[in-house]
């Protein structure tokens, strides 16, 4: 199998296009999500936390199938039904959508604290932290100190934007 290249925000940029053509509600989440922010990582995926709902997830298939994804009828399953985590190798580049992300107690709470990057919709980063400590991996747990640094950083240049509390 060929190895993937790191994630790089030209393929959030076309997940973000399909996704927002079919009327997908998500955000990005995880390293993927903090990247768009600003945070200098790399990721090989890209992350996504989409609302848990059939309709949704057949809008996921159809804008996934759009971008050049092959999709198997258990594939398709996983996403109708919201399975926690579906992990997506068949594509022009990984995909992972975490309907039930460590950490966030429910998908309209961590909505409502979103930030809005232009085209992107991405989960606040006092989320994405705190569903990262959840998690509670190792290579999560080398991020966090990372990731705390940066959001205190990034709230003093957009104190407005933060959605914090």
């Amino acid at each position: 199998m060929p190895e993937r290249p790191p994630f790089y925000p030209a393929q959030a940029r076309e997940l973000a296009e399909a996704f927002n053509a079919h009327g997908v509600d998500y955000m990005f989440i995880g390293k993927s999500g903090a990247i768009l922010l600003g945070f200098p990582g790399t990721t090989q995926d890209v992350d996504v936390y989409p609302a848990r709902s059939q309709e949704n997830g057949r809008r996921i298939i159809d804008a996934l199938t759009q971008l050049g994804f092959s999709l198997g009828d258990t594939l398709k399953a996983e996403i109708v039904s919201g399975k926690d985590f579906v992990q997506i190798k068949s594509g022009p580049f990984d995909v992972d959508l975490v309907f039930a992300p460590d950490g966030i107690e429910d998908y309209a709470t961590a909505k409502a604290r979103m930030h809005r990057e232009g085209i992107f919709p991405i989960l606040n980063l006092r989320d994405i932290i705190a569903s990262k400590r959840a998690a509670n991996r190792a290579r999560d747990l080398v991020d966090l100190p990372l990731l705390e640094a940066f959001r205190e950083e990034y709230v003093k240049l957009h104190p407005a934007s933060t959605k914090e509390d």
